[in-house]
């Protein structure tokens, strides 16, 4: 507060002495703050006391609630449950805030998160989810087979039903103890007690809204790290997991989610890594790291568009990096990949259209492969379309996959995965529109002539099914039309008898700046089987090969070769099966 002395000393300053009209008038001013002030202190010290100033309500939804005041222990022994549920639903009726997980090992069961809610756990704390299957339980408010685009499992290690603004974050871990729910062998219970759909997933949320999950470690989860069902507004970021102690392990596994966005991620699985079902829509992946078994982005069943990814590596996966399955009364539409480095992968790109082939689900076959496609008991489904689908900017190395070392059991390996190529496969259904630009590939090669010279390809969308393997190298594709190559590079990498790219039924196809790998294994570098309107140009034959072009089919015709440096191969075209020579125009 303002004095007389104060005003005397300001007299006496080196600014110069105040007249004394000025003095008067500052006095009269210091005097009426000091009344103001007095008043203003007077009403906050009563503010302090009174409950109709401040009221309880001041802070809700901004509280913080650490588990340990309401009971938890972080022992790594007691179980915790009831605690953390405490905690939660305390927040919960609060309106709101965060829920502190804060350094300790935490055992608890099933979970339920709620809105308005935010779970974070510190640095040095972690949820471990008990090695005991009577302590979790179904959300009973989540359908199973009822509704065929679920799938199955309804039990979480935390799990959400119709809630929104929901967070769960670190820098701590949730540990599912995924080992705990894995049989020794067939017939023999898990330790656990509960295995099959009634394992629980790390995190599982069923039409909520607002979601966000980020900066988190989800370690070894019994079933799916993260299942997310017929819910929108989701941000997933900065997550890493480590999923590879049980069979199914999905890393992420969407169910007809909308404006979904994952980024920054670090994924290494034994399942899907990124599995999009049911109708999934307004999609993006960036930034992201993944491995598996199994395939990483998998498509199946239900209405997919308006999907992009970006920016990610994809190395030591062993089943597919990029999977479709598009069945009757199925669309995927609208998606776009780009800049993708895949390192030692098998089958880079796979699109299948037609009815699946469906058999029971064995430890070494992927729960989604049993169960992927929407059915409608009654109803005739229209034929799968798979329209407007780009690949740009990938970079791409392929083996003969390979026992990840980390995985705790054997995993088998269908022929199809062997001698796997990108295979473009409509057996029943559109494929159209489809677009491979700055795409380079290696292929690790070895086909027989016995598979180069397999021409009636079952009519199946799938390689585990297959007995064989497709009778190309590099691409296949089946019944499509609408294909377009540019900068497109296939290189393989030791004797390989069938022919770099057969394309089988296909019409309206540019082929521009394709430099491709031959053999003199190989009976030709290119196969058209019925194929029309079709044109080739600025090809290059990287390496000696017998034929560079050959022509089967009286259905074939319009195609025209334009430049390009052919001289490595000893013939330019042959024709076989019926096909004519004015079905080619040659202009080297």
């Amino acid at each position: 507060m303002c004095s007389y002395v104060s005003i005397l000393t300001m007299t006496n300053s080196t600014d110069g002495a105040l007249s004394r009209r000025k003095w008067l008038g500052l006095a009269a001013k210091t005097s009426l703050g000091s009344g103001l002030l007095a008043i203003a202190s007077t009403a906050s010290a009563s503010a302090q006391t009174s409950p109709s100033l401040a009221g309880a309500s001041q802070d809700l939804g901004v509280r913080n609630y650490n588990i340990r005041d309401f009971g938890a222990k972080g022992d790594g022994t007691t179980l915790d449950t009831a605690a953390v549920q405490g905690a939660i639903d305390a927040c919960n009726k609060d309106q709101g805030g965060t829920v502190l997980v804060p350094t300790g090992v935490f055992v608890i069961g099933t979970i339920e998160m709620k809105s308005n809610v935010t779970l974070h756990i510190a640095a040095q704390g972690k949820l471990l989810g008990s090695g005991d299957g009577k302590q979790y339980h179904a959300a009973d408010a989540i359908p199973l087979r009822g509704d065929s685009t679920l799938g199955d499992g309804n039990v979480g290690l935390i799990f959400a039903v119709n809630a929104e603004n929901i967070t769960i974050e670190g820098p701590g871990t949730i540990d599912g103890q995924g080992a705990q729910f894995r049989s020794p062998e067939r017939g023999v219970p898990p330790p656990s007690g509960r295995g099959g759909a009634q394992r629980p997933y790390h995190l599982l949320f069923h039409r909520c809204k607002n979601l966000t999950v980020r900066d988190i470690f989800l370690y070894q989860s019994a079933f799916h790290s993260v299942r997310i069902i017929q819910s929108s507004s989701v941000k997933l970021d900065g997550i890493r997991i480590y999923n590879r102690v049980n069979h199914n392990n999905d890393g992420f596994h969407f169910i007809s989610a909308e404006h979904v966005h994952l980024s920054n991620c670090t994924v290494e699985c034994q399942d899907d890594a990124c599995a999009l079902f049911g109708s999934c829509k307004f999609v993006t992946v960036t930034n992201c790291s993944f491995s598996t078994r199994w395939s990483v982005f998998r498509f199946g069943g239900g209405v997919a568009e308006n999907i992009t990814v970006s920016n990610c590596l994809i190395y030591d996966t062993f089943g597919c990096p990029i999977k479709m399955r598009c069945g009757p009364g199925s669309r995927f539409e609208n998606i776009s990949f780009s800049n993708l480095v895949m390192k030692n992968v098998t089958g880079p790109i796979s699109i299948g259209v037609g009815p699946q082939q469906r058999r029971q689900a064995t430890p070494q076959t992927s729960m989604t492969e049993t169960n992927n496609a929407p059915e409608q008991p009654g109803l005739p489904a229209e034929p799968g379309v798979v329209r407007n689908i780009s690949f740009s900017g990938i970079h791409a190395t392929v083996v003969v996959p390979q026992q990840l070392p980390d995985v705790p059991f054997t995993s088998g390996y269908n022929p199809g995965e062997i001698k796997s190529c990108i295979a473009l496969n409509g057996v029943e259904g559109v494929i159209e529109k489809i677009t491979f630009n700055d795409v380079h590939i290696t292929f690790p090669g070895g086909g027989t002539a016995e598979e180069a010279a397999v021409r009636d390809v079952p009519k199946i969308v799938g390689e585990y099914y297959q007995a064989g393997v497709y009778p190309a190298y590099a691409l296949y594709v089946r019944n499509a039309r609408g294909i377009t190559l540019s900068n497109v590079r296939f290189e393989v990498e030791k004797a390989e008898a069938r022919p770099a790219v057969v394309f089988d039924h296909v019409t309206d196809v540019i082929v521009n700046g394709f430099s491709v790998h031959g053999t003199k294994e190989a009976e030709s570098l290119l196969r058209f089987i019925e194929t029309r309107d079709v044109l080739l140009s600025a090809s290059r034959v990287l390496a000696a090969t017998p034929v560079f072009l050959q022509v089967e089919g009286g259905g074939s015709q319009g195609i025209t070769v334009d430049g390009g440096d052919l001289s490595k191969a000893a013939v330019a075209l042959a024709f076989k099966a019926g096909s004519q020579k004015n079905a080619v125009k040659l202009r080297v």
